[in-house]
């Protein structure tokens, strides 16, 4: 069973030409509207937790990041063949 954040995201998703990506604040506006700011973290650990079970990417700078170590600003994309998730702390959100 899906949660409305993780439904929000792939109805998001679903919408888009193949490789294109959200932006997880239109996913937050989409949950709670008046007060979308609140929803970002529960968008963010959501995105997060679907990450790790494959059905999204986040991206930093347009890259696939590692959910468990990335920081700052990012996207949510679905899966593409190819795709290379680095892992121990490959992003660490520095410009």
């Amino acid at each position: 069973m899906t949660s409305p954040i993780e439904d929000a995201i792939l109805s998001q998703l679903a919408d888009l030409p193949a490789g294109k990506s959200i932006d997880p604040a239109n996913v937050a506006k989409i949950i709670l509207p008046e007060r979308w700011q609140r929803a970002l973290g529960q968008v963010r650990s959501t995105a997060v937790g679907m990450a790790r079970a494959g059905q999204v990417v986040i991206l930093r700078h347009n890259k696939p990041a590692d959910p468990d170590t990335f920081k700052g600003v990012y996207r949510l994309r679905l899966p593409m063949e190819g795709d290379v998730i680095p892992s121990g702390g490959a992003d660490n959100g520095e410009d």
